[in-house]
């Protein structure tokens, strides 16, 4: 006689009031990405009916996501990848908390559009320049590192946090030198700070920016620019900062004035320089561990891009990796080959076993 397994269970439910296609993603990548989180669950969707069936405590815990994702597209979140696996992880961590409560909050509404973190990585960082004066946001592309710092200046301005936004980047040429390339001087930066730009032209009503650059309330401009002036009440944000030399992150850092903020965004693994130290890098080990300093490091989980691209990271990662292993064998080898094994005074080496 065949008994069934007690730990095995099946659910079924139908989801309303929200559109399939929203909730299980576009070719049904939201659908898969909850099955590479749960593998052993089978999930089947027929029209608005959901089938479970797997252990109990998965099943239940596939249950609560999907309530949980239900949740927040009802409070007017956009789903992703992203979102989908960075529920499930918190989930998984502490059953009792609500991802779309945690991550819900908007830091901006703007254009019919929020504006918000979406992984835990993001939450850190944000919550961080709330808390702190200086904070550094250092990781891949595609983190929103520098999308989230600048949403947080223009809600700082809003509210009246501050008087001005400051946006600026090192101009560092990556394949065309600034004495070659056309037009006036503003011509010549222009393309490096064009990102900036259309990240403000996202949150802003693009006929108010042409004023507020006029006016002064906005500055978009090269960091050469900072020299010698002392911003207060600004928030202040540095993007690429990598790309600075140490003199020059420690001009920008010495800019600081009262009731301003600054946020420091960098990726130390695509560093444009043509010789020397990263100011990014180097800062990262003078100012570790001071009051009020902070440093928010995002990761490959936290990409909101393609998903391709939280991959290519991994993969970029991996490859510096094994390249620095390598070079370090190389140097101990060389090492090796230059002193040859150490011998004690006697003239015999010591890790030769006597007879």
């Amino acid at each position: 006689m065949a008994h069934s397994d007690p730990d095995k269970a099946e659910l079924r439910f139908s989801v309303d009031g929200v559109a399939m296609v929203r909730l299980l993603g576009p070719e049904d990548r939201y659908l898969s990405t909850i099955e590479a989180a749960y593998p052993n669950v089978d999930v089947h969707v027929r029209g608005n009916d959901v089938t479970l069936g797997g252990s109990a405590d998965d099943v239940a815990a596939v249950r609560r996501l999907i309530d949980e994702l239900q949740l927040a597209l009802r409070t007017g979140h956009d789903l992703g990848e992203t979102e989908v696996a960075t529920s499930a992880r918190m989930l998984a961590a502490d059953s009792s908390v609500s991802p779309s409560a945690q991550l819900g909050a908007p830091i901006l509404t703007a254009r019919n559009k929020s504006i918000r973190a979406k992984s835990l990585g993001q939450k850190d960082y944000v919550d961080a320049i709330d808390d702190n004066t200086i904070v550094f946001g250092i990781g891949p592309a595609g983190t929103g590192k520098t999308y989230l710092a600048m949403a947080k200046a223009v809600r700082a301005l809003q509210n009246k946090e501050v008087e001005r936004i400051i946006l600026t980047r090192p101009a560092v040429e990556a394949g065309e030198r600034l004495g070659f390339l056309p037009g006036t001087l503003t011509d010549k930066i222009d393309p490096y700070l064009r990102p900036l730009y259309d990240a403000l032209g996202e949150m802003l009503d693009p006929e108010l920016i042409p004023k507020m650059l006029a006016a002064g309330t906005i500055e978009v401009a090269p960091l050469a620019y900072m020299r010698g002036r002392t911003l207060n009440a600004s928030f202040v944000v540095l993007d690429e900062a990598q790309n600075t030399t140490p003199e020059q992150m420690k001009m920008f850092l010495t800019r600081l004035g009262f009731g301003s903020k600054m946020v420091i965004t960098g990726d130390i693994t695509q560093i444009d320089l043509p010789a020397g130290t990263s100011g990014l890098k180097l800062v990262t080990r003078v100012l570790d561990g001071i009051d009020d300093i902070h440093f928010a490091y995002l990761s490959s989980a936290d990409v909101v891009r393609h998903s391709l691209v939280g991959r290519i990271v991994d993969a970029y990662t991996d490859y510096d990796a094994q390249k620095q292993a390598l070079r370090q064998e190389s140097a101990e080898a060389r090492e090796f080959a230059t002193r040859g094994p150490q011998r004690t005074a006697s003239g015999r080496n010591p890790k030769r076993s006597s007879s």
